[in-house]
């Protein structure tokens, strides 16, 4: 097979994906050594490979779900000279079930696209809130360090008085 552009083939594979009961992910991609532009692209199934096992972040964090499970489903296309994309490798078969698109022709990972939706906006009000909390702690040094110099400068006052009260006691015996 062959597409006009890399984002028809694109188009292609995820609308077969969603036809055959899986979900397409871009994956690798090569870039020309002359002109730096795509020339060759990988699309795989999601549950293609496994993840990279990363240190957990936070001990309070639950462990993400398994997604990865080593499918190698995929079509890969690498643009010929003529500009057209061409297929060049095709692996049809899943080591997995396959789902098959509901009644409604709605798929489950809608609510996977609102869960990161809600997750990035999760990260943009954790990122505001550490820097609120960062100015808010900046505001009470400043408020403990103004408060040492109000009572320094009420220490010198009450020496000063004491020492004037020691003069006039001192000058009202002679």
């Amino acid at each position: 097979m062959e597409f006009e552009s890399e984002e028809a083939a694109k188009v292609f594979y995820d609308a077969y994906a969603t036809h055959m009961g899986f979900i397409m992910r871009v994956d690798a991609f090569r870039r020309s050594m002359r002109d730096g532009k795509v020339v060759w692209r990988r699309l795989v199934c999601n549950k293609e490979g496994f993840r990279k096992l990363r240190p957990r972040r936070s001990e309070n964090r639950k462990p993400r779900a398994v997604t990865r499970e080593g499918c190698k489903a995929m079509i890969v296309v690498k643009k010929e000279k003529t500009g057209k994309w061409v297929v060049t490798r095709f692996v049809k078969e899943h080591n997995h079930p396959l789902v098959a698109i509901p009644a409604n022709g709605r798929r489950s990972d809608e609510k996977d696209v609102k869960i990161r939706e809600l997750t990035a906006e999760l990260q943009r009000e954790r990122k505001r809130s550490a820097a609120y909390q960062e100015q808010l702690e900046m505001v009470l040094r400043d408020m403990e360090n103004h408060s040492h110099h109000l009572s320094r400068n009420i220490d010198d006052i009450v020496q000063s008085v004491k020492q004037i009260e020691a003069k006039r006691i001192a000058a009202s015996h002679c």
